[in-house]
């Protein structure tokens, strides 16, 4: 079955849901017995935090992990439109980085916890799985496309170790999930509109039913036109939001989440410290330079001279690779989820749902490697996605005597098309379309189909001893996720079949509450990772070579911590010590534009020992401020073997800062909102070997906003303006966004992106 083959049309089955069940919203992880609370009235729930301050939270009484949160507060204290990830990279142990100031630019979306990346972390929407994240479609999708930040009610991290019935099988590293607001108990509509730097603007529009006997629904549409800060092209952005929700009875509720989301984006072309240094921060994609492009593709191909504006590069750097004519990005997804939870008894609740969740998508690059005809020496090469995974969570959750029993299950099947193809080149371009809709590509790379199987079951106990002061819990889930991969067209990658799959995975914690302040608490996690599709990159002689010593990555980590909580001051403590085993690295023979097989190496283990400090001081009232301190010391634990040996036993781990410090300061007086935060980042390691790094940096933004209030027909009129990169700072953002590799003393490898340089933005926002 090709791409353009798998389609599903999502709106008849919406509204069909809709009806047969008076309504019904996002297939909420609300769901679940510890999951964060829906505001009936979201808009009223709002306005009580922002003049209480108290949305960031760095403190979770009872919790035997840490666990950390933030509210639709901190969410809309950011440029609209912002991704959730900037708000949340407030908090102790957290990384997040991009290349645009919004964090929404996809190829240059990074985070990293505690030394593990996007790809070893777990990510949820209402207990929905989003996958790992990843750039080109696996398992899952961004959050950004997946529901617009307008209608996030909160967001939960745990940085060591998520709950053990979330629904993921890469939360190595710890787990981020997003919770969607619940409709407006009162009929209305809001609008907000942005604009910014660059010619970017943005328009957001919901509509509330109001309650109606239970019965609440909101709709709503975003769309962002977000200009980029340097080169040719822009962000373009329409999403669709519908949640649906009835309630009954004493906590009863069944529910209905729908998203469409389409995006383009230009891309930002990747730097090298090498090339950043001669040809400067703006550097980027020769389009609309045609003329620069097709002279680089000749002189690749020995017909010429590169372009006079390469020639400060060293004699030996790779001047085909330093630049391309364009790049981008096209996505189109729809989501939706069912969800109920019902109330079997006063001690018995019984959870379910269910999701779908289609995607295709395209990832470009003019590439010189490869000729239209003998007057085009370039073509398009595309990586062209189709993904349609359908799954379901169920729990019951039981209270009896002084045990809490939880007993769930997970279950997911996903289809999955990548096709690498080229398409003929007729001259200069300046659009941003999908070749695949409209043409049949004249050569293709490989073309594979991947048929993906996860079943998980959990069980767990938590007591609560000593009047509640003494919890302690214990459980494990068992995890078996089998892909079979086949080969369309004849390529370079592999077909087979590969299980990780792992029966015993046990999480056990406790926590003692000292007094009504203060907690302290410790907890155990081992947890297991799927191959997803890495052993496949490989040849077929190299897959079917390697398959039976190949192990799927384990980590198990402790925690422990301490927690305080008085009438003016949150704070936290945690320590943490993770064993990482099995890790598996992708090396890749050629550049990232041309398309060959990957080398799959066991590269041992990793461990990381750190401290994560956290404090909230509301030294008067309508004041916060934040502070946050990280130390993080990851450091691989093996050589391994790739045309000798690579010396990496005692190295950091690379993209993770030992060290970061946050502060961020909030103050309300009147209807005026000020906001000011700085975050120090320290130096990041960009080679195996850590013979290249990219430096520290330290970022300031700010922020401002007014409550106008009632005008005319308008209610909770508000006018904010914030800027990002107050200093106007030159950094590296994003690393990796190409893969490290072992050793680049000389700062090479483009694999690099630049940091936003100081944006401004205003934004009008209203409700009717």
């Amino acid at each position: 079955m090709t791409v353009r083959q798998i389609s599903i049309r999502m709106s008849g089955l919406a509204l069909a849901v809709v009806a047969a069940l008076h309504g019904a919203v996002a297939f909420a992880g609300n769901t679940t017995a510890d999951t964060a609370p829906a505001a009936a009235d979201a808009s009223a729930a709002d306005k009580s935090k922002a003049k209480s301050l108290d949305a960031i939270s760095v403190v979770a009484p009872g919790e035997t992990i840490q666990v950390q949160s933030v509210s639709s507060v901190d969410i809309k204290a950011l440029p609209p439109g912002s991704s959730a990830f900037k708000a949340l990279n407030q908090l102790p142990g957290v990384n997040f980085q991009s290349s645009d100031p919004w964090g929404a630019y996809e190829w240059a979306t990074q985070i990293t916890l505690h030394g593990f990346d996007q790809s070893r972390l777990g990510f949820t929407l209402d207990n929905i799985p989003l996958g790992n994240m990843s750039y080109g479609v696996t398992n899952g999708l961004q959050v950004t496309r997946a529901i617009t930040s307008d209608n996030l009610s909160s967001v939960e991290i745990a940085q060591g170790a998520g709950a053990l019935g979330t629904p993921s099988s890469t939360n190595l590293g710890g787990t981020v999930q997003f919770y969607s607001a619940d409709p407006d108990a009162v009929a209305g509509a809001r609008v907000s509109q942005g604009f910014a730097s660059d010619s970017t603007y943005r328009t957001f529009v919901r509509l509330d039913s109001g309650d109606f006997h239970g019965y609440s629904m909101y709709v709503s549409f975003a769309r962002a036109d977000t200009g980029k800060w340097k080169g040719y092209g822009d962000q373009q952005d329409n999403q669709i939001n519908l949640k649906s929700l009835y309630q009954w009875g004493d906590g009863n509720r069944v529910s209905l989440f729908f998203d469409s989301s389409k995006r383009k984006e230009y891309d930002y072309q990747d730097l090298s410290l090498t090339s950043q240094r001669v040809l400067g921060w703006n550097y980027d994609y020769w389009q609309p330079d045609w003329t620069s492009a097709v002279q680089t593709a000749l002189a690749i191909q020995g017909k010429g001279a590169y372009p006079a504006s390469l020639n400060g590069l060293p004699a030996d750097y790779d001047k085909g690779d330093v630049n391309y004519y364009a790049g981008g990005g096209i996505r189109r997804d729809n989501l939706v989820g069912l969800s109920s939870q019902l109330a079997l008894s006063s001690n018995a609740t019984l959870n379910l749902g269910a999701y779908y969740h289609n995607d295709r998508g395209e990832g470009q690059w003019a590439t010189p490697y490869v000729a239209s005809s003998a007057t085009v020496p370039l073509a398009m090469r595309t990586t062209d996605y189709g993904l349609d995974r359908t799954g379901g969570t169920a729990s019951l959750n039981l209270t009896i005597a002084n045990n809490d029993i939880q007993i769930g299950a997970w279950v997911e099947d996903a289809n999955t098309n990548q096709e690498r193809n080229y398409f003929y080149l007729n001259g200069q371009y300046t659009f941003l379309s999908n070749f695949y809709d409209s043409e049949e590509p004249f050569a293709r790379g490989f073309f594979q189909n991947y048929q993906t199987t996860t079943r998980m079951g959990y069980i767990q106990d938590t007591l609560h001893f000593m009047d509640d002061r003494l919890t302690v819990n214990f459980g494990t889930k068992a995890l078996d996720v089998t892909t079979t991969a086949k080969s369309l067209e004849p390529s370079a990658l592999s077909a087979g079949r590969i299980s990780a799959r792992e029966n015993f995975l046990p999480q056990a914690g406790v926590d003692y509450k000292i007094d009504q302040h203060q907690d302290v608490y410790a907890s155990y996690t081992k947890n297991m990772a799927a191959y997803g599709f890495l052993p496949f990159s490989q040849s077929q002689a190299s897959f079917d070579q390697g398959k039976s010593a190949l192990k799927p990555e384990e980590s198990q980590t402790f925690e422990f911590g301490y927690r305080v909580q008085g009438s003016g001051f949150e704070a936290s403590a945690d320590a943490y010590y993770t064993h990482f085993t099995n890790r598996l690295l992708s090396v890749s023979p050629c550049s990232a534009v041309q398309t060959c097989s990957a080398i799959i190496n066991n590269v041992g283990s990793v461990q990381s020992k750190g401290v994560d400090l956290a404090l909230i001081w509301k030294p008067i009232d309508h004041m916060r401020w934040l502070n946050s301190l990280s130390y993080a010391n990851t450091k691989y634990q093996d050589d391994y073997l790739n045309n000798g040996v690579v010396a990496t036993a005692g190295k950091y781990v690379v993209g993770t800062p030992v060290w970061m410090f946050t502060s961020a300061l909030n103050y309300n007086i009147g209807a005026w909102s000020f906001n000011v935060d700085g975050k120090y980042t320290g130096r990041r390691y960009i080679t195996y070997s850590n013979d290249s790094s990219v430096p520290a940096y330290l970022l300031f933004n700010a922020g401002v906003s007014y409550d106008i209030g009632a005008w005319s027909i308008l209610k909770d009129l508000n006018v904010a303006f914030n800027v990002t990169n107050l200093a106007n700072k030159h950094y590296f953002a994003t690393t990796g966004t190409n893969g490290y590799v072992a050793s680049d003393p000389q700062g090479y490898n483009q694999t690099l992106q630049a940091g936003a340089p100081r944006q401004y933005f205003v934004n009008i926002s209203a409700k009717f």
